[in-house]
């Protein structure tokens, strides 16, 4: 066993004075050595720390080990906050755990205003995401593995142990008498990492036992190719990226591989440096809607990312639980969730379709303004017959998602009277002809 009993973490990380710090702390050795070298320089620094709990609720242990850690924080005068995470649903385990993990860890930052997330991710932890990576395929930036700092925007994720083994780090334990607990789900060969952890590494260290060091240097290598390679890429981004969105006929005018470090940049804006969750297949999945002949159709991603082609365009999302859906009463003014407004108005000089006019003698009061529903149809004006609304979307090139929250004006029989901003039916009124009602869309 690598020995490593005295670890100065402030020569690892630079603190300055009122640093407040969320230590997302499990009870294992990692997190326990981490937070014992933050409870040594608590006071040299005036440290603010808040201890992150999570009770993953898979193993009986976990109960005893979240009264451990609040019996501890305690005694030593630390902030102590917990969640049990309830039950799991059919997404892969260690992806779940991991999201609602880091969500409950961000909620904590900003109830206490913290500066900094810390981790007690260290160097095996990066061998062995390296490797992933490698047999599961990414860009440069991905097969770096992970960095030790990331810049969150309102926050700083921070992991100030990668330059430590897990032997270093249980080392330390013992010579300082930190208490830890072994966590018997690392021993599950079910679980991918631990399959790297208990197979690869040990034949590595066998190899070499100071691989971590090469390994750190390799991730420190890519990282410099990878800076020089977003500079190159950065001057196309602004070139085919316009308020989020991804112009495909300009996208497909650039180099193959420039093409590929575009969407790996979009990427991670819902992914940060866990790019463990995806691989090529999912940028592979991108491009083919990219260059296929459907112009609006989408691919789902991990985590509930969505990426949608919507004609010339391409963009990421998080995807909905369930339809926005509202359906509001139209008296004098209705407050749209798109942020627009639909008004009844005296007079307006406007005749484009956001302004529609109707005979209350011909229609059914109250109007109402409603979401699309399946099979809406519209007498349109000057049109013998009926039309989808569907198609008055297609036909106005209207993005998928916007569709789904597009205001439709109805009146009390179900009769569709309008779509703001793109269509009016039969029964809209010439300027010349009798009518009583104004809308107004704005």
């Amino acid at each position: 066993m690598e020995m490593c009993n005295n670890i100065e973490i402030d020569k690892e990380f630079r603190f300055f004075k009122g640093d407040v710090i969320v230590i997302g702390c499990s009870s294992g050795p990692d997190s326990m050595a981490l937070f014992d070298m933050l409870l040594k320089v608590r006071e040299k620094y005036d440290l603010y720390l808040i201890c992150a709990h999570v009770n993953h609720n898979v193993r009986i242990e976990s109960f005893t080990e979240a009264i451990f850690m609040k019996d501890y924080c305690n005694k030593n005068n630390v902030r102590f906050e917990t969640m049990i995470i309830d039950k799991y649903g059919d997404d892969n385990f260690e992806n779940e755990a991991r999201n609602i993990r880091y969500r409950f860890f961000e909620e904590l930052v900003y109830k206490y205003n913290a500066n900094y997330l810390m981790t007690a991710h260290h160097a095996d932890d990066l061998i062995e995401t390296i490797l992933m990576r490698l047999v599961r395929g990414s860009n440069l930036s991905g097969y770096s593995g992970f960095k030790s700092y990331i810049d969150m925007g309102d926050y700083y994720l921070a992991r100030p142990l990668v330059n430590f083994t897990k032997d270093e780090l249980i080392s330390y334990d013992k010579a300082n008498k930190v208490p830890f607990f072994i966590d018997s789900s690392n021993n599950k060969m079910k679980y991918t990492r631990n399959r790297y952890r208990k197979i690869v590494l040990p034949f590595l260290k066998e190899e070499d036992p100071f691989v971590h060091k090469k390994f750190i240097k390799f991730a420190q290598t890519l990282t410099d190719a990878s800076k020089f390679i977003e500079k190159e890429r950065n001057k196309a981004v602004r070139k085919v990226i316009n308020n989020g969105k991804l112009v495909i006929s300009k996208f497909l005018e650039l180099d193959s591989y420039i093409q590929k470090e575009i969407l790996y940049y979009m990427i991670q804006e819902y992914y940060q440096d866990d790019l463990i969750l995806i691989n090529d297949r999912h940028v592979e999945l991108i491009y083919s809607i990219i260059i296929g002949k459907k112009n609006n159709t989408s691919v789902n991603l991990p985590n509930e990312v969505v990426a949608v082609r919507s004609y010339d365009f391409l963009y990421l999302k998080k995807e909905m639980d369930e339809l926005t859906q509202y359906e509001i009463e139209l008296n004098e003014y209705a407050e749209l969730p798109n942020g627009r407004v639909i008004r009844v108005v005296e007079d307006v000089y406007n005749n484009s379709n956001d302004v529609c006019r109707l005979d209350s003698a011909d229609i059914s009061l109250p109007l109402c303004v409603r979401t699309r529903k399946f099979g809406d149809k519209i007498s349109l004006k000057g049109m013998n017959g009926s039309k989808k609304v569907k198609d008055v979307f297609i036909d106005s090139k209207i993005a998928a998602d916007e569709r789904d929250v597009w205001p439709i004006v109805e009146d009390s029989m179900g009769r569709i009277v309008w779509i703001p901003g793109l269509k009016k039916s039969k029964f809209d009124k010439k300027k010349s002809e009798n009518y009583d009602i104004i809308l107004k869309y704005c």
